[in-house]
């Protein structure tokens, strides 16, 4: 279940035990299959990152952030902040998985009319905060709110999920000057580090590492997490909310499109979608686990 509240703001503890490790798990990889689907229906769209982000999604969604589906305004949630736009498919299929809007609408991924558009759009869909696109705007939008939520003494906090290659944007930096300069302790922002950009890999494009220490110089508080455990996740966002005097990033080593053997690690599926036969292909990869269970049709 969510990690919501109906009445006065709760924030559960939030070490996992090993039933809601399961729990959660088995959440991501029915994501997974729900992503695979929609963007297949849609005909466009982006795989890579989206598949390599489920369970991050899952966490914050279903275990971390304090948030109420059936009021998306409420005044006290937490705020999700997704800079890098393109991998919205997983943050839709996270909300409707949450109660945000009916699974059904899934289907209407990048349709005419759709509230599920390309990028997110915050004036068309309850429950996303800000419209994005230009990459590198999230992580000023998340640090203003998170200095406005110190200001106001609220209790809410903000998480800012950011891709990689969008580190190459000056813009970035400079909100990372603020956040650092104003202890904005109530921003997490965290790094889809899988490597890959729409031309190719990182380290080839524009070298990032040795990203850690770029980020402690800049005065935050750095963690270091398998983006695909889920585990391993929810304890580095629990270190972030003991940390006090400083924001924190935690970077997540992620695989892109993790669970389908085809897409991993291979940046031309940065921003397309799988054909029909190829969807079929992928649900039966993560059906079967990569063939580590045998598929119900053997």
């Amino acid at each position: 279940m969510p990690n919501l509240t109906l009445g006065p703001r709760v924030r559960k503890p939030l070490h996992l035990h090993d039933r809601a490790l399961k729990k959660l798990e088995e959440r991501a990889l029915t994501m997974r299959k729900d992503l695979i689907t929609m963007l297949v229906e849609a005909g466009s769209g982006h795989s890579a990152g989206p598949l390599g982000m489920a369970d991050i999604f899952t966490a914050l969604y279903f275990h971390i952030m304090v948030h109420d589906p059936k009021k998306p305004n409420w005044e006290l949630r937490d705020r999700l902040i997704l800079s890098n736009g393109h991998i919205c498919p997983i943050r839709y299929v996270a909300m409707a998985h949450a109660g945000y809007f009916p699974k059904s609408e899934l289907m209407t991924l990048r349709k005419f009319g759709t509230r599920l558009q390309g990028h997110p759009e915050r004036k068309k869909l309850p429950g996303v905060e800000t419209t994005s696109g230009p990459l590198g705007s999230g992580s000023s939008q998340a640090v203003g709110m998170a200095y406005v939520g110190l200001l106001d003494r609220r209790p809410w906090r903000v998480y800012c999920v950011m891709s990689d290659g969008e580190l190459e944007a000056g813009q970035t930096w400079e909100a990372m000057l603020f956040a650092g300069r104003n202890k904005l302790y109530n921003c997490t922002f965290i790094i889809d580090r899988n490597n890959i950009q729409i031309d190719g890999q990182t380290e080839e494009v524009m070298p990032l590492e040795p990203l850690q220490a770029k980020f402690e110089a800049f005065g935050l508080n750095v963690i270091r997490c398998a983006g695909n455990s889920i585990r391993e996740f929810v304890s580095s966002v629990e270190h972030a909310h003991g940390v006090s005097e400083k924001p924190t990033v935690i970077i997540a080593d992620t695989v892109p499109g993790y669970g389908v053997d085809f897409m991993e690690y291979d940046f031309s599926w940065h921003g397309k979608p799988p054909t029909f036969t190829e969807g079929k292909e992928a649900l039966a990869w993560l059906r079967t686990l990569g063939g580590k269970i045998k598929s119900e049709h053997e």
